[in-house]
This record gives C-alpha cells, structure tokens and sequence, in this order.
C-alpha cells in the first residue's frame, strides 16, 4: 500500500497534473523570473515550435532540441545553413517543421540585432512586464495589452511566430507575470521571487 509523499498532497495550479514532467517543472521553472538571455531565447524557440502542439511534446523533446540548436546559443543558431537544415529535418528528436526550423534561425539574427541596439534581451523584454494590478485572476486570459505590444514590436523587428498568445505564454513561463493559480502553493514563491528580482536595466 502506497503512502502519499509531500508532492503528492501539495495543490497545484490544473494543468501542472496533465502529463508526468508537468509537476517538476511547474515547481521549479515556471514563473521564476529569468533575466538571462541564453535562456529567454531558448523559450522563444520552444513557443515557436509549441505552436499547434502541447507543451507536453515540446518539453519531453527540450534535451533534444538543446542537442540540437548548440543549447540556444543564438550566435552560433545565426550561423546554421543548408548544411545544419538538412541535419534539423532528419534529426528524430525534434519537430522537423521547416518553416520553424528557418523562423529560430531567423530569430537568432534578430536576437543578435536586439543585443547590438538595447544591451540585452533581457533589458528589452523586460520592459514590457505588465501592471499586476492590471490583470484580471490567474489562469483566466491567453492575452494581455503587453503580449499583444511585445508581439506587435518583435514583429515589427523581424521576428517571426511571435504572436500575441506565444508571447503570454512566454511572459508566464519566464516570471513578467505570475499565473499561477490563487490555490497554488507555488503563488506565493513566486511572488516572493518577482519582488526580489532586480529588472534588467
């Protein structure tokens, strides 16, 4: 007979229970704020291949993907030619969907752009965290003013599947917003680490 361990009997945001990785990467990853640029672009690249698939298919394949793209390092992505396609589109591991395969390599070109102009990702992204006291309850809404303004500038800058729902998406996972739900234990951390995060300047 089974005995419930601790992380078992903690209440986590719904979705955090739908697939076997979910639990561990909700309390360790999502929401913590991240102001290091390797890592922010890396979750871009991951929300440009998430779209239309689960979340659930990206992060089992991320070590591959990692593998795969010099650990999302964008100076070395900006290099990759036809040679290091033809790799990506036979490479098992990953989502072998060209048009994202070209739309990262792309990105990583603007990405390289953005560091030259505004110091870092991270500076520039961070300018577009939302007013908490603006948003409406946790895990209500797909959008936000913000999302749709970070959407509308990255476009504008040449990148590419960075809509107005991917950059939510990634506005929650990488801490410029705090969705877990009000039930959550992780809330509260989160929280505490949004508050002592010092915002990129």
């Amino acid at each position: 007979m089974g005995t419930n361990t601790e992380s078992d009997i903690k209440t986590r945001c719904a979705w955090a229970s739908s697939a076997p990785g979910f639990p561990h990467y909700h309390d360790t990853e999502w929401g913590f704020p991240v102001d290091d640029d390797q890592r922010l672009f890396e979750k871009l690249c991951l929300e440009t291949f998430q779209s239309g698939l689960s979340w659930r298919t990206i992060l089992s394949k991320r070590d591959n993907f990692r593998l795969a793209f010099e650990n999302f390092d964008f100076h070395k992505i900006a290099q990759f030619g036809e040679n290091e396609i033809a790799e990506l589109l036979s490479n098992q591991g990953i989502v072998r969907n060209k048009r994202k395969i070209l739309a990262v390599i792309n990105n990583a070109k603007r990405a390289i752009e953005m560091v030259e102009k505004e110091g870092s990702l991270a500076v520039f992204i961070w300018r577009y965290e939302p007013d908490e006291n603006t948003l409406p309850p946790p895990e209500i809404q797909t959008t936000c003013a913000e999302s749709i303004a970070l959407s509308k500038e990255l476009k504008k800058r040449g990148w590419q599947f960075v809509g107005p729902t991917t950059m939510y998406a990634f506005m929650q996972s990488m801490g410029l917003i705090n969705d877990h739900a009000e039930s959550c234990f992780m809330r509260e951390e989160i929280d505490r680490a949004r508050k002592e995060f010092e915002r990129p300047r």
